[in-house]
């Protein structure tokens, strides 16, 4: 054998012998990436829950989770996904009005979707005019409306509830629809009477 026959045979270009060592990415930037993406994933959590307190002490007209039934619920909820204790008596003392110069108030918008969907959306805010905005923005882009007051809420006395059945295909636009209206900030409940 000659000596170039065994420089082809052994020989391997630079840059492909630094990419099968590399992998391009170091262990703790892998794990700082994780840890934001769960971190997001928990606040969103988290904010949801403070706004279903804040609904809880104003309905059950106290703090006291002992005799305050819809507080206690939401504070069970609150633990069960390891929210701290300090942010559950944050939300409890914000509700109540200790320590806050901001109000917060309950909003209910009732809105019809795609194919006559009635949508009540329940949301704990304190700027109305951003989560309006907010809430037609994500209507207006798929083709819903904004109804007036009474126009989707009466169907809840109703017995036995008006359903609206659709075809597969537009369900899926309508679940959307609603995954995107749950996924605001400010939204704490979604209904629909949708099959």
């Amino acid at each position: 054998m000659s000596l170039m026959s065994l420089v082809k045979l052994f020989w391997v270009p630079p840059a492909v012998k630094i990419l099968d060592n590399m992998s391009g990415h170091s262990k703790w930037s892998t794990i700082k990436h994780q840890k934001a993406i769960e971190d997001s994933k928990r606040s969103s959590v988290f904010t949801k829950i403070a706004k279903k307190i804040h609904i809880a002490v104003k309905k059950g007209g106290s703090g006291d989770v002992d005799s305050n039934p819809y507080l206690r619920a939401c504070v069970d909820e609150a633990r069960s996904v390891n929210m701290p204790r300090e942010n559950i008596q944050r939300a409890i003392d914000k509700a109540s009005g200790v320590g806050s110069d901001s109000v917060v108030e309950e909003v209910v918008y009732e809105a019809y979707g795609p194919y006559g969907v009635g949508i009540l959306i329940t949301a704990v805010t304190d700027n109305r005019n951003r989560t309006s905005g907010e809430v037609k923005s994500v209507l207006d882009k798929h083709s819903a409306k904004l109804g007036g007051p009474g126009s989707v809420s009466y169907m809840k006395s109703i017995s036995p509830l008006p359903k609206v059945s659709v075809y597969e295909s537009d369900k899926k636009q309508i679940t959307n629809l609603i995954d995107l209206l749950s996924e605001l900030d400010d939204v704490v409940e979604v209904w629909s009477n949708l099959d």
